[in-house]
């Protein structure tokens, strides 16, 4: 009788531990899709979903689920502090972010959909090496401490995008920041700008530059018909801001078709009579703010209230 009690309970002791076992693995895979949220929509997402797995799942899951975020964060601050570097012209500080080298596809990839232009395709592949790229759109700050001058229509606040400057214009700009810094920077490629508005390396594919929403990451036409202070929408993957949107960011390319083969750190052709911008401005549609979207302005027009840089090193 009593060998008969200890087997049943051996045989319930059995089931309850399949039991846990069986909770303990959906525990675990609750928690292995909680670390994929976390590299495709972000921290915050993958905070709130592991709150929800604490509340329902052991301590020992819980530790290791906070554990583990604790450690992405730490990963993350360390990578910052290694990927961004911090200039300063004339009192006023200006951060660049390192864009780790990466081949991508550019030109009218499949998010885009029926919105790509003709001279979006075809779609083709480019190699980059690592470069640095401005945080945000060159500000009216920076701008008159190095130039002493303001050339934008919209004032009033010193964090706006400088605007109404051209190619020439920006040329100059660089030249006398280079002395000012004993740096070279430049305006970047064509296809530096569209690898880093996508992401660069950590790209999810959006369709403009950090989401595809584009009110999360543009002021575009929707945005009370003006210029807006850098850093106040959501930045990319790679912390860059305002690359959707704002203002039309110069490139060093002259214009040119895209060809099908691919190309490693290419630089557009030449000579030409366009020069290339990207990423939209305050005034356009959410067509014109998308990260394949490329502007196109003649040599010879005159400066709108639209165009403005971002820097590149």
């Amino acid at each position: 009788m009593k060998v008969k009690r200890v087997l049943m309970m051996l045989v319930m002791f059995a089931s309850i531990a399949a039991q846990a076992q069986g909770y303990d693995d959906e525990c675990r895979d609750m928690l292995r899709r909680i670390k994929e949220t976390y590299f495709e929509k972000g921290e915050q997402e993958a905070q709130r979903k592991i709150e929800l797995l604490c509340g329902g799942c052991s301590e020992s899951i819980c530790k290791e689920a906070r554990a583990w975020l604790r450690e992405q964060k730490n990963k993350r601050r360390n990578n910052n502090s290694y990927n961004e570097q911090t200039f300063t012209a004339k009192g006023v500080e200006f951060k660049m972010i390192k864009v780790e080298g990466g081949t991508f596809s550019m030109g009218a990839t499949s998010e885009q959909g029926s919105d790509a232009y003709n001279d979006e395709k075809p779609v083709h592949s480019v190699t980059l090496s690592d470069y640095y790229i401005g945080e945000t759109e060159v500000t009216q700050e920076l701008w008159v401490a190095v130039m002493g001058s303001n050339p934008s229509y919209f004032k009033g606040n010193n964090q706006l995008p400088v605007e109404r400057v051209s190619w020439d214009d920006c040329q100059e700009f660089i030249k006398e920041l280079n002395r000012l810094t004993g740096k070279e920077f430049r305006l970047p490629t064509e296809a530096e700008w569209e690898y880093a508005a996508r992401g660069g390396k950590y790209s999810r594919g959006y369709k403009y530059s950090g989401s595809n929403n584009a009110d999360e990451v543009a002021w575009y036409y929707n945005c009370s018909g003006s210029t807006h202070p850098v850093k106040t929408k959501k930045a990319n993957e790679l912390g860059l801001y305002d690359m959707s949107g704002n203002v039309w960011e110069w490139c060093n390319d002259w214009y040119g078709r895209y060809q099908s083969y691919s190309q490693t750190n290419p630089t557009g052709p030449s000579k030409g009579g366009f020069r290339m911008d990207r990423g939209g401005s305050w005034y356009e549609s959410a067509w014109g703010v998308r990260v394949s979207f490329r502007g196109v302005v003649a040599v010879e027009v005159g400066v709108e209230v639209s165009q403005g840089l971002r820097l590149a090193l």
